[in-house]
């Protein structure tokens, strides 16, 4: 969540202040074993803040923290340029100043006021010497905003009190009042150096307004020897031949032009009536920080021309947010210009718009099964994280089912979805892919269908995922049984068997195995059943017979994959699996077309069960 710039300190009971960092902002994901610490554009700090990763052990709780890494001088006071040279200063004080909550144990605390996510983090968060609660005083603004003042600090920051956390949003509920006129910039270009300078003369400077990248202003101060040169580098290797700007900007002195990808911190006395700085002076560069996080968020660009119903419909979805009904359930929308695959350019109003469609063929296989929710909230390229549990802040119409976990000693609240509404809830939340559990309710505890999970290393190749994939079926068609095919979506095929909850996960699972055993056997030199990742040969594809245990989960037919190109889980025909065939030929820009022409290929997998013990007995006749 981001803070929009305000000019005034006030006093006002519903909020509450606190110190402006400067730092780096920074979240730490204590959720798995293993944890996750990266800035705001996906950089993981654990390397680099070693010394704050190491405390993490220390915390009790799974937690999501958000807040600000700062390295303070030999006066205490916190110092940007030497957070930038840690490695230089390795014994530098540096402190991790949490501020925020967004989930603890198992529930997204986002949706609870910031007042009650604070009194969560307070008790929740074990202090360090390098983990630090970030305090707040409520309504005293203007005397706080003093005391900043007096202790030489950047500002402070206001927060609504009754805020709720919105990611990637710059909102008024959350406001940053600096003492010095800063702002963050994009650099666009650079001029030649005059006398005895060496490197550049001054650096040009873009800001968005409207949507779009706008001249603002240039700088040739602020520089010394080391960051000239050290800048100078840096644009060496992203110089392009034209303007960045739709408006080509007059200057002085010819222009070298560079890609807007470096963004910088400024100081300025003014800005003009046409948004030009007057006197700015160079700081430092934002290598935390990239071009888009100066957008404002809140401004959607506007349709150019709209010649088609499709268009239309494209414009519509692309709005910032808006509420839609479905299924007479009102769903909220956020955000849905926000780009969840960077290099295909789909958004999430495209993902959401594509569940839609084809929502008639995906949810009789999601109905009423638990959901496992892997949420891209920033798309495919930034961390992702897993939520079984659904929470307290879900709407009421959301279906839920309550599941014992032994591993966690407590029930989880698990989300399924069986209409168009909750959908489009789910995608909401950064649900790209669907991954529903093998069985449904009421009876959890025998799965309607068995699955074979043809996973392949990194060596192999498509072609031998399909050669595997045409050995299980010879083995299933010699024992009289018909599986169904689908690709992932990513590397491998799954093969489903419709079991019609006539067997327990243990029996399926067995099943599974001795199916599992003869394809490795007719298959010795590309497929394995060693399932640990440091024993199994890198050049096999293993046969994971696993997945039919209580509580796995794959991605659904129809699914979406959170992978570039945006395939899709497809359904196949047997004759289909031919060399050649990839995984990725099926995307979210095919998808509805081919299903409408094949149809529902994957039907029969909710339908009939086998006799299991019938395929058992010619198994054992070929033996």
């Amino acid at each position: 969540m981001l803070a929009k710039l305000s000019e005034k300190a006030f006093n006002d009971k519903d909020w509450i202040f606190e110190i402006k960092w400067d730092g780096y902002r920074a979240v730490a994901d204590l959720s798995h074993d293993a944890p996750l610490f990266y800035s705001r554009n996906g950089i993981s700090f654990l390397s680099k803040f070693d010394k704050i990763a190491q405390d993490f052990d220390k915390q009790k709780h799974h937690m999501i923290l958000d807040g600000e890494v700062v390295a303070y001088d030999e006066q205490g006071k916190p110092n940007f340029q030497l957070l930038q040279q840690i490695g230089d200063n390795p014994n530098s004080a540096l402190v991790y100043q949490v501020f925020d909550l967004l989930w603890l144990n198992g529930h997204s605390t986002e949706e609870i006021p910031l007042i009650q996510r604070k009194e969560l983090l307070k008790e929740a968060l074990t202090e360090t010497q390098q983990i630090k609660y970030c305090d707040h005083i409520p309504e005293k603004g203007i005397e706080f905003f003093a005391q900043m003042k007096k202790m030489k600090l950047e500002g402070m920051i206001a927060k609504r009190a009754e805020s709720l956390y919105i990611e990637n949003s710059r909102t008024t509920d959350w406001l940053k009042i600096k003492f010095s006129n800063t702002e963050e910039v994009i650099i666009c270009g650079f001029t030649e150096p005059r006398g005895s300078r060496e490197s550049f003369g001054a650096l040009i400077l873009g800001k968005f307004i409207d949507g779009e990248l706008t001249y603002c202003g240039h700088t040739g101060t602020g520089f010394n020897t080391v960051s000239l040169k050290e800048v100078y580098e840096k644009l060496q290797k992203i110089i392009v031949k034209s303007s960045p700007f739709e408006q080509v900007p007059k200057t002085n002195m010819p222009v070298t032009w560079v890609k807007p990808e470096l963004v910088c911190e400024i100081k300025y006395s003014e800005i003009t009536r046409d948004g030009i700085f007057r006197h700015p002076v160079f700081i430092t560069i934002r290598e935390d920080k990239n071009p888009d996080d100066l957008k404002d968020p809140s401004f959607t660009e506007k349709p150019k021309e709209m010649k088609s119903k499709a268009t239309l419909k494209k414009a519509e979805i692309n709005e910032k947010e808006k509420e839609i009904t479905l299924d007479k359930h009102l769903v909220k929308l956020t955000n849905q210009d926000k780009v969840y695959f960077p290099k295909d350019g789909i958004t999430k109003g495209d993902v959401i718009e594509y569940y839609q469609s084809v929502a008639r063929y995906i949810l009789p296989y999601l109905k009423n099964r638990p959901l496992s929710l892997n949420r891209f909230p920033n798309g495919i390229d930034k961390q992702s994280f897993y939520q079984k549990d659904a929470g307290d802040h879900i709407p009421d119409w959301i279906k839920t089912t309550q599941v014992y976990s032994e591993s966690n000693d407590k029930y989880i609240d698990y989300m399924y979805c069986n209409d168009k509404a909750t959908l489009a809830y789910l995608n909401n939340l950064g649900c790209i892919d669907l991954n529903p559990w093998n069985s449904s309710l009421p009876d959890l505890e025998h799965p309607d269908y068995l699955v074979l999970d043809l996973d392949p290393s990194s060596k192999n190749t498509f072609d031998e995922v399909i050669e595997t994939a045409l050995q299980v079926n010879e083995v299933l068609t010699t024992i009289k049984i018909k599986g169904y095919c689908k690709t992932s979506g990513s590397t491998g095929i799954h093969i489903y068997i419709p079991m019609g909850a006539h067997y327990d996960f243990d029996q399926v699972k067995d099943f599974a195995h001795i199916l599992m055993k003869q394809v490795n056997e007719k298959l010795p030199k590309i497929t394995t059943l060693e399932r640990s990742l440091q024993k199994r040969d890198n050049k096999k594809i293993y046969l994971d017979y696993l997945q039919n245990r209580t509580g796995q989960t794959l991605a659904s037919a129809y699914s979406l994959r959170p992978k570039q190109g945006a395939s899709v889980s497809m359904p196949l025909e047997w004759d289909e699996l031919k060399p050649g065939l990839k995984p990725t030929d099926f995307t979210i820009n095919n998808a509805l077309d081919r299903i409408k022409e094949k149809g529902d290929l994957f039907k029969a997998v909710l339908g009939k069960g086998i006799d299991m013990m019938k395929a058992l007995e010619l198994l054992q006749n070929i033996d």
